[in-house]
Formats: C-alpha cells, structure tokens, sequence
C-alpha cells in the first residue's frame, strides 16, 4: 500500500526540484513518475542528447529516498521528427492528417516511427536501466488515447494485408470468411484490400472487426518492442503500461500478456460525466463519481496480469479540465477512492499531478499542490491516507513481507472479452443496445448487493475456480472451449447468466449456426427466433414465474422472441414474451434489464443458489480483502494465518451504521456509523 505522484520537473524551475522532493517525502509519497512526455528535452534534434536535467531530478528524487518509475517518451514525439517524416503521423477515416501540436500524433504502423520508438526507448534504458532509484517502468503513456489506435495510413493498409494474409493464408479463404459474395466485394489478391474507409454506406462487419483485431495487435507488437529493450537493459524491474477507463479500442488482456503490472489512470468524476450514464445519476453523483466506477476498473484490471499485480498510475486529485462538466470532488473522496483501490488489491496509488501548472492545455486540472505552491484538498488527504496506512499497518499487523491488502477470492466471475465489445460497436442492431453499458450495469448490480466480483477474460480456467456464480453479460461470440468449461461448471449445478445476444455471432461476426445462443444453445435450452430492437417509450411490465408483477420493472430497448426447447420460462412480460428462462441452473436473459432489474434477478437467484448477499443502502458499498498478520514468537516475529478484513465506503450524503455479520469483529479505522465520504475498516474473524 505505497503512494506515488506524476512529477513534471522539466515544466518548473529548477530552484523548485529540491523542495518539492522534501515535500513529497514529508507527504508520505514513496513512487514518483517521470519522463513520459520529455523526448523532445532528452533529444532537442536527432543524435543530440540532453541527459543533464534528467540525470540531475533523478538524483535529487533519490536523495530523498523516493522511487522512481521513469518512461519511455514515445507518446510524443518531437517536432523534428514529424519534419523530417511527416508519415509518422496517424491519419483518421476521414483521411485527415492529425498534425502536431498536442500529442499521440504517431502511427502505430509507421515503421519509421518504430525504428525511432526503439532508438529513444534504447537510449533512455542504457541511461537509466541499472539506477538504483529506477524501480519500474511505463511503456509510453495511454495507448490510443484520444482515438488513436486506429490509423489509416499507407504503413496501415500495408501492415493490414500482411496480418490479412497470415490470418487467412489464401484470398479465397479471405473471400468466404467475409462472405465478399455480397454486394460483389470480392477480392482477387491481398493487394486490394484497404482498411474499411470512406465507403458511400455500411462497410462487411466482418472487415470492420478485422480491422480493429488488426489495429489492436499493433499496438500490442508496438509495446513489446519497447518491453523487450527495457527488460534487456533494466532486468528485475517490473515493466507496466497505464491504461484508461471505459477504453476498448483494443485488447487490454493481449497487451498485458507483457508487462509486469497493469496501471489504470482512474479519474471517477470525469468518467460519471462523459460515458453513458442517464442525467440523473450524472447529477446525483456528480461531485463523488457513480459508486461502482472505480471498483469497475480496480476489477478489471487487477486480473490483467499474473499476479494479479495493479496499480493505479494516475489518480484524479481534484477537478479535471477534459470533461464535459469538471466538478470538484467532495472533500474526503480522494482518500476514499485511494482506501477503495487497496481493497481491491492495488499496490500503488499515484496521483495525477503535483502540480496544478498554470499554462497550456491541462492549466484546469487540479494537482495536489495548487498553481501557486499552497496545498491542495487532495494533497491535505493523501498525507492524512499516508497516516492512516501506517495506523493500519500496526494496528492490522501486516506482514513486512507481504503485498499488502488483497482482495478475497469473489463469489461471482464476470467475463469481459474484447472481440465482443467491438462486435457491438459494429452491429449494435438498436442505437442504445450498448455492449460496455450492459457489462456495466451487470457489474454494478452484483456490487449492489454486496458481492465481490472478479472480472476476468474467456481465457481464465473457470472449471478449477471456486466461484459461485458465473455470468456472461456480453459474450457476442462463444468459442468451443468456453462452452465446454460453460457446460462442465453447469454440470456442478453452478449457476450460470447469460444476457442477451450471448453466442449470437460467429468469430466472422455473422448470425451463428445454430440461431442464438449458439454453441450454447444446449446449455440455455432454448433458441433465439427473432430479435427486436425498442425505440424508446416502448416498454412492457414485467412479471415473475409466480405471475405476479414486479412493480416498476419493465422490458425495454431489446427483446428476443425465444423458443424453449428444455427450458422453461422464468420471468415473462404481461403479454406473455419470455424475459428469463431456466434451464436447470442456467438463466437465460431474453431482454435488455435495467440496472434495478438486474438486481432484483440476481437477489432472487441468490436466495435460491443459497449464495450470501446484502441490499446495500444506496451509495454503500462493501469489499472483502485479506493479509498476512505477524504473530510474534517470543523475541522474533513469524508469519501467522491470513487475516480477513472489510471495508464499507460510504459515497452517499447520509450517514449509514454498518456492522459486519461475522462475530467479534474489531474496528480499526473510521467508525461504526459510517459518515458521509468516509471509510471504515473492520478486522473480522
């Protein structure tokens, strides 16, 4: 449980560095990041280096015993190199340049560009890669950020037809897999195939989802370069990447198939305004963040890596300038995000930025320190959090050796996959029928009811797992290995949710065979005839297999006309459609629910599958987590059992009494009455 900082020396005095490595000390802060965006002060023109300024801040860090994780700087490149090979730069599906002038304006397929991703990557690890103060790395900064991933260049279209070719071997087979019969699309050589742009209308699905599969083991390639140089030349160092939140552009999992620990740049607030929540919950949470937003992303992405190592690399510390309204968080939510991450098994919270900077284009995005050096709200609660951690620490008796707090094995595995999340982005059939919302609500209903939950990829081994409750909230295209763990976890009468559209598609996103779910179809006992896509206002009551209404919940935006063959139907609508069927222990979700619905099916399968829950107030929410204690053995101490604890965060107005089930627990931080904004800790057996 370490707290970090995202510094920007070269932006500030240098009469300033000295200090403002004292004051992070003092702070509590132990990592501090550096370098993501200097290459143009590291390298002013080609083969001309600049080291001194770098060499002397990673001193002046490490004099005050910070660590430091230092980065490749590729996310910008510097203006003489777009000068001297404009092709570097990305070009969108409009065919516009994205010019210089702000960053990420490279080409993941530029070969060129690559050639000098390595150079300035080789450059900064034999500077730097055996410094002792240098204790990890982040490749780049933020892959395809601000829409990125995709590029539509000549290097583009070229790289495409070779990853075409390996793919598919023959053009015929390219031509039957995208079905290029339609509409005459057929191809006789590789060489003809352009990245699927600027057609007069729709473009094959399957050549859009090709192309993002394409864009996405891009970046992935583009990222193992730098890795590989940095484990050559700084070994034993853990190797990371920072990703972004609610970002699907390409595959999270494949990326971190590489690195050591996966960072997610986590900022609750600007989330809650810019994706899809409705406007009452973007007012209602406005100046906290939708509870379930960072435990969404702790989740996800704590099963990145082998490990399960995580850390959050960026954490918002105030009011950001990117979103489209910037409240400011209420007080106590920096630490309260920061406590809720440990929960979750994060190893390092570091904050975005020391500094508020008083110029260009992030000047309105709070730092822990204020524009004019005076503390900020966030940095009075990360030194209140640097407290707390060591209160913790002794109270708790953590092992010296351990990783800190990690969470508990969860009762319920979300499966989260990609490929899908493009398919639906490609054929969402209904404008509101989106694939990342309908994961989300999934997930925080679970959370609603007090349930941890682990989200994991199609890869994981879920036939060995313990868990107790398996659900596929948007699993488009079903592989034959899924299906078979699928049916030996139902074996074991686990229960098993299947939302709507799972195992409808193909890996060629076509209608699969036979109709929907698919290779699951034995599994869900039943077939998919039609589908039908609501406009909005057309809604229909729903009731329960005892046919009794479920008061104020309804089938809207997607409904499925459904044959049961072994199944039966659980929920229907008042005119009698199917919105859930059971076929043994597997549910089958017919409609689109809302979030509420959700968590009324789920408590209802709960109580049925004796699987432990609680309806928790709104705004509270409740993680599991365990460490090792130290047991002391006369004068020595020894490692004794994992000691099991429970955090309760309280992000509502109103304070909640919260006591934990399991007898003779002990409170160790915060208070029984849990208050607004506030975190409790309890010790329980």
């Amino acid at each position: 449980m370490k707290l970090g900082v995202c510094y920007y020396p070269e932006q500030w005095p240098e009469s300033y560095w000295q200090r403002d490595a004292q004051r992070m000390a003092e702070m509590g802060i132990s990592h501090v990041r550096i370098a993501e965006f200097a290459w143009s002060l590291i390298e002013p023109q080609m083969g001309q280096w600049n080291w001194q300024w770098l060499d002397q801040i990673i001193d002046i860090l490490a004099a005050q015993g910070l660590k430091i994780v230092l980065c490749t700087p590729t996310a910008t490149p510097p203006k003489w190199l777009v000068d001297a090979h404009p092709e570097i730069l990305p070009i969108d599906a409009s065919g516009h340049i994205k010019h210089f002038g702000s960053r990420r304006h490279y080409c993941f397929s530029s070969q060129v560009f690559r050639e000098h991703s390595r150079r300035i990557s080789q450059a900064v690890v034999d500077r730097y890669g055996q410094h002792e103060a240098v204790v990890a790395w982040q490749t780049d900064n933020e892959y395809g950020c601000h829409f990125t991933v995709e590029s539509f260049s000549k290097d583009a279209a070229l790289a495409f037809r070779v990853w075409l070719k390996e793919k598919y071997g023959t053009v015929q087979a390219l031509n039957k897999a995208w079905a290029n019969i339609f509409w005459s699309q057929s191809y006789a050589h590789f060489d003809e195939v352009d990245p699927p742009y600027q057609a007069v209308t729709e473009i094959l699905p399957i050549h859009q989802l090709d192309w993002k599969r394409f864009s996405s083991d891009q970046v992935k390639s583009f990222n193992l370069e730098q890795v590989k140089i940095i484990r050559q030349g700084s070994p034993a160092r853990p190797v990371s990447h920072n990703f972004m939140g609610f970002f699907t552009e390409f595959d999270h999992y494949q990326v971190s198939q590489d690195l050591d620990i996966a960072t997610l740049d986590s900022y609750p607030i600007g989330f809650t305004q810019m994706f899809f929540l409705n406007e009452d919950e973007k007012t209602k949470w406005a100046e906290v963040g939708h509870p379930d937003i960072p435990s969404f992303h702790y989740d996800l992405y704590k099963g990145m890596c082998k490990g399960n190592r995580w850390w959050i690399m960026e954490q918002q510390p105030g009011p950001v300038n990117w979103a489209h309204w910037n409240p400011i968080p209420k007080d106590g939510m920096v630490r309260l995000w920061s406590w809720q991450a440990f929960a979750h098994g994060c190893e390092l919270v570091s904050y975005f930025r020391w500094r508020q900077t008083p110029y260009a284009q992030e000047q309105m995005h709070a730092g822990l320190l204020a524009p004019d050096d005076s503390l900020a709200q966030g940095a009075l609660e990360v030194a209140q959090l640097s407290q707390e951690i060591k209160q913790f620490q002794n109270q708790a008796a953590l092992s010296l050796q351990g990783k800190g707090l990690q969470s508990n094995q969860a009762k319920v595995a979300l499966l989260f996959d990609y490929d899908s999340m493009w398919m639906s982005e490609i054929s969402p059939q209904g404008k509101d029928f989106l694939g990342m919302e309908q994961v989300f609500r999934i997930y925080s209903a679970l959370r609603s009811l007090a349930l941890d939950v682990d989200i994991i990829s199609t890869q994981t081994d879920l036939v060995g797992s313990q868990y107790q409750l398996i659900v596929l909230p948007a699993q488009w295209h079903v592989t034959e290995t899924l299906r078979n763990q699928l049916e030996q976890i139902a074996a074991k009468n686990i229960p098993i949710v299947l939302a709507p559209r799972v195992g409808s598609k193909t890996q060629h996103l076509s209608i699969s065979e036979p109709l929907a779910p698919g290779p699951l179809t034995a599994l869900a006992g039943l077939k998919v005839k039609r589908v039908s896509s609501l406009p909005p206002g057309i809604q229909t009551e729903i009731v329960t297999q005892h046919n009794k209404p479920i008061e104020k919940h309804y089938v809207s935006r997607w409904l499925e006309d459904v044959e049961c063959l072994s199944a039966k139907p659980y929920w229907t609508s008042i005119k009698n459609q199917i919105v859930v069927a059971k076929n043994s222990a597997t549910y089958y979700v017919a409609s689109w629910l809302m979030q509420d619905t959700w968590k009324v099916l789920f408590s209802e399968l709960c109580l049925v599958h004796q699987i432990d829950f609680e309806n928790l107030p709104e705004g509270i929410r409740v993680s599991r987590m365990s460490a090792p204690s130290i047991t002391k053995v006369g004068k020595q101490e020894a490692s004794s059992v994992v000691q099991n604890y429970q955090m309760v965060v309280n992000y509502s107005d109103q304070a909640h009494l919260w006591q934990p089930a399991e007898a003779n627990s002990e409170l160790l931080l915060g208070s029984a009455k849990v208050q607004a904004q506030q975190v409790s800790i309890w010790k329980v057996l």
